[in-house]
């Protein structure tokens, strides 16, 4: 088990049952967003397939459980879900098919002090967090407390610089801070592709491979490493 202290980040405190009831609808809210929900999905399955196709994975942090079906895929694949909220989980439980849900094990839990022992699953699969963590510190602290629970890899997906979303979120953040006269508020970060890859190999994770959500244009990319013991 990890005895770090967690950190706790100012965007995880909104969690609360409404909040996780709109994170709930929001990826089914019309035409773009169900577009992007499947095309989320077709990156995880294609991150789960260059990871080994895993027997036992941990989602962390589960959200709703909209990839619970695409774990559940397999059909004796241990998995585990976590989420920092345990008002997502509950929402994830009663929203998700009853017999997916007869087959994740949840619990609340940190992703900076996860309560698993170390090498307690195969594979963890973080979707949508890292893009919230600013500080290199904090980032890195998460990515070495995934190398403790894996034994084998890690999927994670962020932001990254080099497309047009990333330059034109620049541009927006600018035109903001000159209006405000200083630092906007904000939840949600771009990395520089070198410094985050960086990161991966002090946290002891070689790339094996990526994948962009639209090549050149969005910012979401999903990666896939391998833990180097």
């Amino acid at each position: 088990m990890s005895t770090i202290n967690p950190v706790e980040l100012e965007f995880s405190r909104k969690y609360d049952h409404e909040h996780a009831l709109q994170y709930l609808h929001k990826h089914q809210d019309g035409f773009a967003r169900r577009l992007s929900n499947w095309r989320d999905q077709q990156l995880a399955r294609h991150a789960l397939a260059l990871a080994g196709d895993p027997a036992e994975v941990l989602d962390l942090p589960c959200g709703a459980g909209r990839f619970w079906p695409l774990l559940a895929a397999r059909g004796d694949r241990r998995i585990l879900a976590a989420d920092n909220s345990p008002e997502m989980i509950a929402i994830a439980r009663q929203s998700q098919d009853p017999q997916i849900v007869a087959r994740v094990h949840t619990f609340q839990t940190s992703a900076f002090a996860i309560d698993l022992a170390d090498g307690a699953v195969d594979c963890v699969f973080c979707m949508r967090l890292l893009h919230h963590v600013a500080d290199p510190a904090h980032r890195l602290a998460m990515l070495r407390e995934f190398h403790r629970v894996s034994r084998d890899t890690l999927i994670v997906s962020l932001w990254v610089d080099g497309n047009l979303k990333a330059w034109r979120r620049r541009q927006l953040e600018r035109r903001r801070q000159a209006r405000i006269g200083g630092m906007a508020n904000q939840n949600r970060y771009v990395v520089a592709r070198e410094t985050i890859e960086a990161e991966f190999g002090k946290a002891g994770f070689a790339i094996l491979g990526y994948q962009d959500f639209l090549p050149g244009y969005a910012m979401w990319r999903v990666y896939t490493l391998r833990k180097r013991n």
